[in-house]
């Protein structure tokens, strides 16, 4: 039975009490909430370059199959979008290990939906594959590797035909050049008046040239700008695959590997820095879970939100997960 007294009413200072102490709980609930959705803010990484999720019709681009020059696709490709619409630059090969890796173009609507431009390479003259295109003073500058990892320039007004320019000079501050051996995955933009190169050697670190011609290259520092670890998810091996300018930082997509599977498992991340040299990896990478082994990634602004691509083995894309934000 309730007593007389339960049923009193309660006298109004208890009940601004009562207000005051719903009014803190309500408030901490929203500064929660607040905090959460801003935790994708860590240390000033944008959201739209953090947290993404897999489109549901992945792969988006795959290799041709058995009978075609293109079996598999491997390696970086490049992504232009432009008022024509958007370029896939691919490497194509026959499958085997040795099989040469030539150059090929597929044309888009939307950046969904693909069709090759050609049942043939684009480029068979030589070797081609892990590219990153600049567009610059009307032309298309490619940087690749060619045999052996050796990265190399190549030349287009049209992005059909290429010309190759030559393997690429990499000196030290001193002017030496940089020891004989593998030197790849060149990643390069143009920015006040200069040429700016990221290259690494056998995925072991990566370092910084600059140039004036994008051929003859000289080190901007003789130590690595990037180097693998300490998180596990890089702990091995690291290239870069992208650099862009965004919010008036430098923003890299890189890719590692721990080491402790073979075939290696490849993880997708970002860094960012402000002064080129100095980076700083992304306290939550990787961007993708490391199960999904997808790399040589790199961004593309679709006009209203930027996507992240992925394109070893065959090209997926992830729209930005920011619908609460």
């Amino acid at each position: 039975m309730i007593s007389p007294e339960a049923r009193r009413v309660a006298p109004l200072s208890d009940v601004r009490g009562l207000l005051r102490i719903w009014g803190i709980i309500l408030s901490s609930l929203f500064l929660f909430g607040f905090l959460s959705l801003n935790a994708r803010e860590e240390s000033g990484y944008p959201a739209e370059l953090t947290h993404f999720r897999e489109y549901a019709q992945n792969p988006v681009f795959t290799g041709a199959g058995p009978g075609h020059w293109d079996v598999q696709i491997r390696e970086r490709g490049w992504i232009i979008r432009d008022q024509a619409g958007w370029k896939l630059w691919y490497t194509g090969f026959d499958g085997t290990k040795q099989g040469t890796k030539y150059l090929g173009l597929a044309t888009s609507p939307d950046g969904l939906a693909w069709k090759r431009a050609s049942d043939q390479p684009i480029y068979d003259m030589g070797w081609v594959e892990d590219v990153c295109i600049v567009a610059h003073e009307g032309q298309l500058f490619m940087f690749a590797e060619g045999v052996a990892d050796q990265a190399q320039l190549l030349v287009s007004s049209d992005g059909l035909k290429w010309e190759r320019r030559g393997q690429l000079e990499i000196s030290k501050m001193n002017g030496e050049p940089i020891e004989p051996g593998p030197f790849g995955t060149p990643t390069a933009w143009f920015e006040d008046g200069k040429w700016y190169l990221l290259y690494e050697r056998r995925d072991q670190a990566v370092w910084l040239a600059q140039s004036t011609d994008a051929l003859s290259w000289k080190h901007v520092q003789d130590e690595p700008v990037l180097k693998p670890g300490p998180g596990e998810y890089d702990r091995e091996l690291i290239a870069v695959n992208q650099v862009i300018r965004y919010k008036d930082r430098y923003w890299m997509i890189y890719h590692g590997t721990s080491g402790n599977q073979k075939p290696n498992v490849w993880s997708t991340n970002l860094a960012m820095s402000r002064d080129k040299i100095h980076w700083e990896k992304y306290p939550g990478n990787p961007l993708l879970p490391i199960e999904k082994n997808r790399s040589s990634g790199i961004l593309v602004d679709d006009g209203k939100q930027i996507r992240l691509y992925t394109m070893h083995g065959r090209v997926d894309v992830y729209l930005p997960d920011v619908e609460e934000e």
